[in-house]
């Protein structure tokens, strides 16, 4: 794999719980400008957003961040990276690290250690970040998205549902319990290939994209981290907290 790695971070306006989501005001930036910034605090060589909409492009340009219009028909924001690297001529062997457009206060050294985990692991084609998961009400909400991986900490599965179940006990079995972080980084050569592949039954289920790349018999590296994220921003609540935080210094 070539060194250094790029940061792509997808972000499109349609959002049913918080229009515009995006150009949404914290601390007087738009989110998507916050999470290009606080990316850019990582080791990544460049930071891009890929977005359908100009009015994102166009916040973007007027703070300084470099910006890319991609189709509007993408089914997944995994899509939509791969247009992105195809517009930046990304070598296949390059890093790409996936940042969710709504994680404003995301830590720049879990980016770093996402993409050092999958230079280190060869027979990888991605990797992601979890952390331990110890609150039942937690554990048992579906919006919550849990994994579990093996001896080397590759992952197994991925799901909406309490994994894994602790036979005989409530809740989490303590330190057993996993939360996934949406942060990826994949090679670019495979994030090309992506696309092409079919949706798994298993992805339909769970309405989680990562189970196809399972389903075809690729592996994803899993990083744990001891720190949780910072929170990420769904709905006006959600904004509100970030908004708080912000403004205290987050």
């Amino acid at each position: 794999m070539s060194e250094g790695f790029t940061v792509i971070v997808p972000a499109r306006l349609a959002s049913t719980r918080l229009p515009n989501k995006p150009l949404a005001d914290i601390g007087g930036l738009p989110m998507i400008v916050r999470v290009a910034q606080r990316a850019a605090l990582s080791q990544a060589r460049e930071v891009v957003v890929a977005s359908d909409a100009p009015e994102v492009l166009a916040a973007c340009q007027a703070h300084g961040v470099r910006a890319l219009l991609t189709r509007a028909d993408h089914a997944s924001g995994s899509d939509r990276l791969a247009e992105a690297c195809e517009q930046l001529g990304l070598d296949g062997s390059d890093l790409v690290v996936n940042v969710q457009g709504d994680e404003p206060l995301i830590a720049p050294a879990m980016i770093d250690a996402c993409a050092a985990l999958l230079r280190e692991r060869a027979d990888c084609v991605m990797s992601t970040v979890a952390h331990t998961l110890e609150d039942a009400a937690e554990f048992a909400n579906p919006n919550v998205v849990k994994l579990v991986t093996d001896a080397r900490g590759t992952a197994l599965y991925f799901s909406r549902a309490p994994i894994p179940c602790w036979r005989d006990g409530a809740g989490p079995r303590p330190g057993s319990a996993l939360r996934h972080v949406g942060l990826y980084a994949y090679q670019a050569g495979f994030l090309r290939r992506f696309p092409g592949l079919a949706a798994s039954p298993l992805e339909q289920i769970e309405s989680l994209e990562q189970l196809r790349v399972l389903w075809h018999g690729e592996r994803i590296a899993v990083h744990i981290s001891a720190e949780r994220p910072g929170p990420g921003v769904d709905t006006p609540e959600d904004l509100a907290r970030v908004r708080a935080l912000v403004a205290a210094g987050a």
